[in-house]
């Protein structure tokens, strides 16, 4: 996997506070949306079909007969949502934040170690330990160039949702409340995908001519990968105290509970790697014998990490 790293345009932390909402709901992923209302299913078009009877019912008449109840739920579930988004933006009721940076980085076997304005991070990173279909057991840090490579690390989150979804429970208006949060929980992903499309054409510039649509992008078909913390290939949460000090997530409004979790829920971190190679992953089961050696290079009690990573042991 050797390769000439990209040298970064910009080293170092960048914190972005009020990002123009218009900018980042464009990157909208509407399937995980309707996933998180339990509609699976593509409603292609959808975004086309204007208010009159006559475009609904032409939309509606792609589906299957069985499939058009369930489509007609999914059309009015969008309308609701864009008119909330619409709400957003013309009462400013929720702002958009981020926290990323580049930084020089190597490996160290399954470790990555930030260089931290002269400090050393280490990332442990977990590896698999049943093939992937090309045969290889992956980690991140195969990713990262043993010398003079990068690693780049992000936060997203978006402020003033969980006032904005408490005026709709006061009202017992569960529906617009659920709404707000699963619509908040979309723009916090879409600001990670604005952010990465920045980060890979600006800051880092290792794909500056890229020339993806954003369909393209939310397909992953740019280069590179943003695995986020929590998420198959990095699936113990506790690595994000590890991160709390480069991102100085409280500079743009994210706290962190004592479980990991990130305040307000509409947040997302993550690690940029440009390694035209680098693949997502999933960990899966981690043995015993992996498990001591990964609490070893943490530092961490093995009883306590146990508990952050029950799910893959």
């Amino acid at each position: 996997m050797s390769y000439i790293p990209a040298k970064p345009n910009t080293l170092g932390l960048i914190q972005l506070t009020d990002i123009d909402l218009r900018e980042i709901v464009p990157y909208i992923d509407w399937v995980f949306f309707f996933m998180a209302w339990r509609m699976s299913g593509k409603y292609e078009g959808i975004e086309t079909v204007h208010d009159c009877l006559s475009c609904k019912v032409s939309w509606l008449q792609t589906f299957p007969e069985a499939d058009r109840p369930k489509a007609e739920e999914a059309l009015k579930l969008y309308r609701d949502a864009q008119e909330m988004l619409r709400e957003m933006l013309d009462k400013k009721i929720v702002s958009v934040n981020a926290s990323f940076g580049v930084f020089n980085a190597h490996s160290d076997d399954d470790d990555i170690v930030i260089d931290h304005y002269g400090k050393e991070i280490v990332l442990p990173m977990l590896r698999q330990q049943h093939a992937s279909t090309d045969g290889f057991c992956y980690s991140l840090a195969d990713f990262i160039a043993p010398k003079n490579d990068y690693l780049g690390v992000f936060a997203t989150t978006i402020q003033g949702v969980e006032a904005y979804a408490e005026t709709f429970e006061k009202e017992d208006d569960v529906y617009r409340s659920i709404l707000a949060k699963t619509l908040s929980d979309r723009l916090a992903e879409a600001a990670a995908e604005w952010v990465h499309t920045e980060v890979r054409q600006k800051y880092w510039g290792y794909a500056a001519d890229e020339n993806l649509t954003v369909k393209e992008m939310l397909k992953t078909q740019y280069s590179g990968i943003r695995p986020a913390v929590g998420y198959p290939s990095l699936p113990d949460q506790s690595i994000i105290f590890d991160l709390e000090p480069i991102l100085k997530f409280g500079e743009v409004g994210i706290q962190l509970t004592e479980n990991g979790a990130m305040f307000p829920n509409a947040s997302v971190c993550g690690l940029y790697f440009a390694h035209p190679q680098s693949k997502y992953f999933m960990i899966g089961k981690v043995d015993e014998h992996q498990f001591a050696d990964y609490a070893k290079r943490c530092g961490k009690d093995p009883a306590v990490l146990r508990k952050w990573m029950a799910a893959n042991l």
